[in-house]
């Protein structure tokens, strides 16, 4: 289990201020009523309140190291007149050739051995996994620097409490997914296998959001949300 204190907390700078974020809604507040028959006037909307939220994106990163022993085939070519090769305490004989094969090869055809062993493997696998605030993997967009980043991101989030959307996949849950990604599946058949999952870094990205919501006709309500980094509306 991650702790508190190892989760790094980032809150991302909007490029898109209150303003700016209303005269998007206004533009676009017909577009949650539309059909494909028809579209309510802009007079027909009212916008009802407008919100800026920080929603977590979880981003897990860590190492799987492992090695162990798996039965292998190798083949080996040697000359015609070489019917068994000794290796160790084994003794491997030739492959029977097929009448076919001795009749375009000839008698000084090369003999191919076909030699049971083992290998001993050597796994490193390392990668990350972003999950939006519902626990869904997805592709992570954004740049993280100096300049795009809150100074003071635990002590933003504290004064905001109930604009702050936390992440719905927990910690552990998201590490597990982490592992079962960097864990390829294995040969059936392994032994003296040791592994070892190194957790590199768990990090809470908080992204801001405008979130318009809209009464339309018929009192239908509507939700216009704007990525406050990139002046997208999601």
């Amino acid at each position: 289990m991650a702790k508190t204190d190892d989760v790094k907390t980032v809150v991302l700078r909007k490029n898109v201020d209150e303003k700016e974020a209303m005269d998007i809604v206004n533009q676009k507040k017909t577009n949650p009523f539309k059909s494909l028959l028809s579209r309510p006037k802009k007079e027909d909307v009212h916008v009802h309140s407008l919100r800026l939220y920080y929603e977590c994106i979880l981003m897990v990163s860590g190492k799987y190291i492992a090695d162990y022993f798996r039965k292998a085939n190798h083949s080996i070519s040697v000359d015609s007149n070489v019917h068994e090769v000794a290796l160790g305490s084994g003794v491997f004989p030739i492959r029977s050739k097929s009448g076919i094969t001795k009749a375009f090869a000839g008698k000084r055809g090369k003999n191919r051995i076909d030699l049971k062993l083992e290998e001993h493997v050597f796994v490193e696998e390392e990668d990350e996994l972003t999950f939006d605030h519902h626990g869904r993997d997805i592709k992570f967009h954004f740049k993280i620097n100096s300049k795009t980043m809150e100074n003071y991101p635990k002590r933003l989030l504290e004064q905001n409490p109930s604009n702050v959307k936390k992440p719905e996949i927990t910690h552990d849950a998201a590490i597990k997914k982490l592992q079962l990604e960097l864990k390829k599946p294995m040969e059936a058949d392994v032994r003296n296998l040791n592994e070892e999952f190194v957790l590199r870094e768990i990090s809470e990205i908080y992204i801001p959001v405008f979130e318009a919501r809209l009464i339309g006709p018929k009192k239908k309500v509507g939700i216009i949300r704007i990525d406050a980094i990139r002046k997208k509306i999601l």
